[in-house]
Parts: C-alpha cells; sequence; structure tokens
C-alpha cells in the first residue's frame, strides 16, 4: 500500500518515464509515483513507429511498455492528456495545464524530444506530416497505403534513420518515393560517406529516388493539398504528401523557464546531468532524449535520441532517486530494419572523429560488420544481417585498445579473441 511520506514525480509519458516508474516500485519504493504525459495514450515505445506498426506487421496494442491496468495495480497515478506547464524549484511543485499543483521530494524530467520543423513556405498544407508519435503514425499510415493505392507520390525531406525506414516502409505499400537531402549520402553525419553510400544503393534497388546536395524550399499546393515540392537548385519534385524527417530538438522548456543547466545546441542541447542523471538541482533527475550525459569513455556530454537509452536511461534515473549509486555509461545503441535488412550500431563516432572505416563480412550480400577506428581504437561498429555480436562490438569499445586491421576485418577471427587478455 502506497504512503505519503514522498512522492516522486516523472514528468513524460515516454518508454524512459514508464520504465523508470516501473523500477521504483521494482525496486521497493513505498511512496506516492505520478506519472504526467501530455498525450491521452498510455506510454509507449517509439521504434514500432517507423518500422513494424507504420508497415502493418504490428498491431496497435503491440507498442505500449505496459497494459493499462498494470499502472492501477502498481499504484501509479496517471495524468494524461495534461501537459506540465511550470516548474517551481523552490517550492518543488509541478504544475499542470489544467491548473493542477502537484508537489514533488524527487522529480524525473523525461520529456523526450519533438520534431524539428520545416522553416519554408508550404508547411501548413495537410498534406505535410511529422513522426513522432501515435497519432502521426496512425496518420502516415493510411496516407501510405492511399498513395500506394493511387500510385502517389511520397516526398521525404531528410535521408536520417526516420526518413529512410519510413521509405522503406512506402515502397512496400507501392508509393513513389523520393528523398531530398543536403548532404552526399543518406545517414552521412551518422555513418560517413563510406557506408552511408551504402544505403544509396539498398534504396535505389527498391526504387526510392534520391535528390543530395539540396534542400527543400518550398513546398507547393492547391486547396490545402500537397502537388510538389521544390529545392534550391530549381528542381521542381511531384509530391502528395510530404514527411519533414530533419532531426529532433530536446523538450527542454521546463528545465529552461526553471533554470536548470543545459547544453548548448552546437553541442547537442538537452539537459545537463551528472553520471548518475543528476541535473543541476540535488533533487531533479533527467533521462532519455532530452539528458545530455557525460560519458566517461568518450570524454563529453552526449545526448543519445534511441531506444536503449530511454530503456536502459528510466531504471537508472529512479536507482539514483532512490539514493543508490549509478554510473551511467552505457555505450551508445540502436537499431534499423529497412526491407530486408536489420542493422545494429553501437559506439558513437561523428565525422572527424575516426580515421579509418574498415567491413569485416560481404557487403555485396549485406552480411557485414562495419567498424570505425581512430588510431587503431574501435569507436564504433554496425553489424548488418549479422546476428548475437553486438556485445562483443561494444566489449572492443569500451576497451579502448588497438586492434589488429586484418583480425578484425577477418570472420575467421571470433571478436571475443581480440579483447584485453584474450592474446590478440
Amino acid at each position: 500500500m502506497v504512503d505519503a511520506h514522498q512522492t516522486f514525480i516523472i514528468v513524460g509519458g515516454g518508454l524512459a518515464g514508464a520504465k523508470a516508474a516501473e523500477t521504483l516500485r521494482a525496486e521497493g519504493f513505498t511512496g506516492r509515483v505520478i506519472l504526467i504525459g501530455d498525450e491521452r495514450e498510455h506510454p509507449y515505445e517509439r521504434p514500432p513507429l517507423s518500422k513494424g506498426y507504420l508497415v502493418g506487421k504490428e498491431d496497435r496494442d503491440s507498442v505500449f511498455v505496459h497494459e493499462p491496468s498494470w499502472y492501477a495495480s502498481a499504484e501509479i497515478e496517471l495524468h494524461l492528456g495534461q501537459p506540465a506547464v511550470h516548474l517551481d524549484r523552490a517550492a518543488k511543485t509541478v504544475r499542470l495545464g489544467d491548473g493542477t499543483l502537484l508537489h514533488y521530494d524527487k522529480l524525473l524530467l523525461a520529456t523526450g524530444a519533438e520534431p524539428r520543423r520545416l522553416d519554408v513556405p508550404g508547411t501548413g498544407l495537410a498534406g505535410v506530416h511529422h513522426l513522432r508519435r501515435l497519432a502521426h503514425a496512425e496518420r502516415l499510415r493510411g496516407v501510405l497505403a492511399s498513395l500506394g493505392r493511387d500510385n502517389g507520390h511520397l516526398l521525404i525531406a531528410g535521408a536520417g534513420w526516420i526518413g529512410l525506414e519510413v521509405a522503406a516502409a512506402a515502397r512496400e505499400y507501392g508509393a513513389e518515393v523520393t528523398v531530398i537531402e543536403p548532404l552526399a549520402t543518406p545517414l552521412h553525419a551518422v555513418l560517413g560517406p563510406e557506408v552511408g553510400r551504402l544505403f544509396t544503393d539498398l534504396h535505389a534497388e527498391h526504387g526510392v529516388r534520391f535528390h543530395f546536395g539540396a534542400r527543400l524550399t518550398e513546398i507547393v499546393g492547391q486547396d490545402g493539398m500537397v502537388l510538389a515540392a521544390r529545392t534550391e537548385d530549381g528542381e521542381e519534385h511531384p509530391a502528395h504528401a510530404v514527411l519533414a524527417a530533419i532531426g529532433a530538438a530536446p523538450r527542454t522548456a521546463l528545465a529552461e523557464t526553471s533554470g536548470l543547466a543545459l547544453v548548448d545546441r552546437e553541442h547537442g542541447g538537452g539537459i545537463a546531468v551528472d553520471e548518475s542523471l543528476r541535473t543541476s538541482d540535488p533533487d531533479i533527475y533527467a533521462a532519455g532524449d532530452v539528458a545530455a550525459a557525460h560519458h566517461p569513455w568518450i570524454g563529453s556530454r552526449l545526448r543519445v535520441e534511441h531506444w536503449a537509452n530511454a530503456l536502459n536511461g528510466g531504471p537508472a534515473a529512479a536507482r539514483a532517486m532512490l539514493g543508490q549509486e549509478v554510473s551511467y555509461d552505457r555505450v551508445p545503441y540502436f537499431f534499423s530494419d529497412q526491407y530486408d535488412v536489420g542493422l545494429e550500431y553501437s559506439g558513437y563516432a561523428p565525422a572527424g572523429s575516426y580515421d579509418q572505416v574498415l567491413i569485416r563480412g560481404d557487403v555485396g550480400k549485406r552480411e557485414f560488420i562495419a567498424f570505425w577506428l581512430s588510431e587503431g581504437r574501435v569507436l564504433a561498429g554496425m553489424n548488418v544481417n549479422v546476428w548475437d555480436v553486438a556485445e562483443q562490438i561494444q566489449a572492443l569499445i569500451r576497451s579502448g585498445r588497438p586492434v589488429q586491421a586484418d583480425r578484425l576485418t577477418d570472420p575467421e577471427v571470433p571478436l571475443t579473441s581480440l579483447l584485453p587478455g584474450q592474446g590478440a
């Protein structure tokens, strides 16, 4: 039975918030746990929104973190469809949109991120879409099905993970797809040109058209509907719908107005937290997409917008709120599914941080592992249609130890033999 000796509030109804609430109860916390979400939906996971649910392979109920009845059984108080609009750190209160005032002893901000908006004429047309929420995915799923039936054309602004996954989904429905990307390859900032080029080939084989080196400048419509899109080089592209997939911005408004320390946008933005996910206020924590945590093996702060960070960060923050010793230093990880290609990426290797890209396996068959290295040390690895190696790749990254290139690229050499103490 819940007692009122302490109240922990979680602002954010996504995966990080739901897993934090679950962990508080699993660790024996008997005080009040209040979960606030600005969507009316119970907390859900976002990867299916651009993958299985979007293509119709998963049903709607599969996206939710817990059954709705779980929250009552765990005595989690829900405030759904109510945004938190003000945080008073001195009074230790959170005010909701309907005026409800809630007091906290410890607070977790798991407010996530929101899609960046296109700043061009025509974005108010009915056929312009974003993909972040379940409602977005429901709407987009119907749009893709309609485009597929009518030989319609989807234009995607941005060749990042969301843009490519939606491109693959649209082609499965039979829609025509054009992707506009200002850089030279898909995923250029994440994977670099060497590996990004492979995704150009993958999608081109499935009929996706790319337009690189140009930005979208205008969406043209009539009677509220999309007809075409124009790019800065003067090209006009047919389109019946447009998806803006140009990244996401951390939702830091509560933190900013209450004076919590933030990270500059040029360094990824977000709420600055220490290794225990504590903010500049000792009673406030942050986790998931909004948190910029110091990673000791990277040597800097890093904000990670992926499922695994929410899955693991929420529980880590919950344990820290309970006074446990926490050092959140997990290797960044994400996964993607596009057509018959499944992949996992571990690590962090932004442009300029690596001096070599090595391939292990068969690129032609799309069964390989790509490694990004600096001075012989593995910074990141991506396994493509090669499974059960992510933990080994992460161990190589954590070791910080130079590896021999010929052994790293030899599929006959076990990755475990390259780890410290294994004779490599």
